[in-house]
């Protein structure tokens, strides 16, 4: 009885400690990041983001293209780097110079212009590069496109190669925020050009 009577005060004590404590930090950037990360989070859009937004963990962000409200209220909350995807030629056509806006807010700016061309490829090389951001970024990080689709693709590599998350994880989590590996964006699934071979698990485009 005693033993018993021990064994359920300890039993209590652990659990008021366990509620008291905060929930573990879930980062995903920084050197050494490997395994599954969170569930992506859909967050709020309006005024902010074009077409999608959502957090994964404590620190990445993934999206559509930013406003100037959006990249000041995401300074605001921590990111220290933001990797754009999206060609010059798009970015043209916003309406703000968004690299002198993270200047000015100092903010690291990533470039990685693609499109699928030979000049601008879904490669690994690009890949590459993300990886590093990753590794090297100093805070949080948000990574966009135009509607998080390239975005969504290029998180997925990353995920299965850098991270070692199985296939079928990897896209079940991109696919929540806007991997769209169904619709008919062309003959090449750029995630299969970021991981340079053929994944079998993708959907394939409807014609």
């Amino acid at each position: 009885m005693i033993v018993s009577s021990l064994l359920r005060t300890l039993a209590t004590a652990a659990l008021a400690l366990a509620i008291s404590l905060p929930a573990a930090a879930q980062n995903v950037v920084g050197k050494g990041k490997t395994g599954p990360a969170p569930d992506p989070v859909s967050l709020d859009i309006t005024g902010l983001f074009q077409e999608k937004f959502a957090s994964v963990g404590d620190d990445f962000f993934i999206g559509g293209q930013p406003t100037e409200k959006a990249l000041r209220e995401l300074k605001a909350k921590g990111v220290t780097t933001v990797v754009n995807l999206r060609m010059p030629s798009e970015m043209a056509q916003i309406g703000f110079d968004e690299a002198a806006l993270l200047k000015e807010l100092g903010i690291t700016y990533v470039h990685i212009p693609m499109r699928g061309s030979p000049e601008n490829p879904y490669g690994p090389k690009e890949l590459d590069r993300f990886a590093a951001t990753m590794t090297e970024a100093q805070g949080k990080v948000l990574l966009h496109c135009t509607v998080a689709w390239r975005a969504s693709h290029l998180w997925g590599a990353y995920l299965i190669r850098d991270r070692k998350v199985p296939v079928d994880a990897a896209l079940s989590q991109t696919r929540k925020i806007n991997l769209r590996d169904e619709a008919p964006f062309g003959g090449q699934q750029p995630i299969e050009g970021f991981l340079g071979r053929t994944i079998p698990e993708l959907a394939r485009p409807k014609f």
